[in-house]
């Protein structure tokens, strides 16, 4: 029998998690909205797509969260997109009591699943989740480490004209304008980029990095989808083929670099239960530093949530 991975959001983000899932062939995916023939209509195409391809998934769309039952993992793209004018705390209000609703019907009808977040803003929503589902923190966590990272990755690579391949990098931190790069930890060929782009150079990417989510709106008219699309699916795969994959997600911190009670994105070992473990990187007084402020925005954001989910 093969897994059942279930989406909550069936619009432009939702259905390339959906695209990418099936193209990996990790199981059957479940496309749930509350817009009546949206998730019907993209499952038609999909499964079109499939057939086209030679794909042993099928792909089903629903208005009722009950076709959930059963879900390996669960991923969340529902809520309001971010326009070119808001930050991703703009969002906080619209899209907590949206993740809230759909984290009671996750604990209702798929409590085993393992929950992954895209709604923005990404590590406040995961807190959410991981109040509302009354899951393990293990089993509740967000995606958009791999997004930002594939964004440094790409601008790195076109500046020192080699395969984003050859990169290695970690981040940390809020996913905003405060994530935290950490370029003297970035690897290429195994030397540091510090040593092969200059400072100013070096800054210049840092921001826009960070700056990179506003711009892609700016052009398309809408955020990113093709990527986010893709990241989720390579937790997703992670998880249902138990691969330990070292990837940077959103996760509830309980003493892990210094910090408690924040979701914050941290490297991770992600297999079939979830979150196994996180990667803890020796930091400098800077690059703590620079975390610590990072994770205090969240914090906040966090406790704001409260009172806004309390009203």
């Amino acid at each position: 029998m093969r897994p059942k991975i279930s989406i909550i959001g069936s619009g432009r983000v939702g259905s390339s998690v959906a695209l990418h899932v099936g193209m990996k062939s990790l199981g059957d995916v479940i496309l749930v909205d509350i817009v009546k023939g949206l998730p019907q209509g993209e499952a038609l195409d999909l499964n079109h797509m499939a057939a086209i391809l030679g794909l042993d998934v099928e792909f089903v769309g629903t208005n009722d969260y009950r076709d959930i039952e059963g879900s390996e993992v669960v991923v969340v793209t529902a809520g309001f997109i971010r326009k070119a004018d808001m930050t991703r705390m703009d969002l906080l209000s619209k899209n907590s009591s949206i993740i809230r609703e759909v984290s009671h019907k996750i604990r209702e009808h798929s409590p085993k699943s393992k929950v992954i977040i895209v709604t923005n803003p990404l590590d406040v929503m995961t807190y959410v989740a991981l109040k509302y589902t009354g899951f393990e923190r293990r089993r509740v966590m967000g995606f958009s480490g791999l997004l930002d990272l594939g964004r440094y990755k790409t601008l790195i690579a076109k500046e020192l004209t080699v395969s984003w391949n050859s990169i290695e990098a970690p981040i940390l931190g809020e996913h905003g304008d405060s994530m935290v790069l950490l370029p003297k930890k970035t690897l290429v060929g195994g030397r540091r980029i510090t040593e092969l782009i200059g400072r100013e150079k070096v800054e210049e990417i840092v921001r826009e990095t960070k700056g990179m989510g506003a711009k892609v709106i700016a052009l398309k008219g809408w955020s990113a989808s093709h990527a986010p699309g893709a990241g989720a699916a390579v937790m997703v795969d992670s998880i249902v083929r138990d691969k330990n994959l070292v990837v940077p997600l959103s996760y509830y911190l309980q003493g892990e670099y210094g910090l408690s009670g924040v979701c914050t994105v941290v490297p991770a070992v992600l297999g079939a239960d979830g979150v196994k473990r996180v990667i803890e990187i020796e930091l400098d007084p800077d690059e703590r530093a620079e975390l610590m402020n990072s994770a205090e925005k969240v914090r906040q954001a966090q406790e704001e949530v409260e009172r806004l989910l309390v009203e």
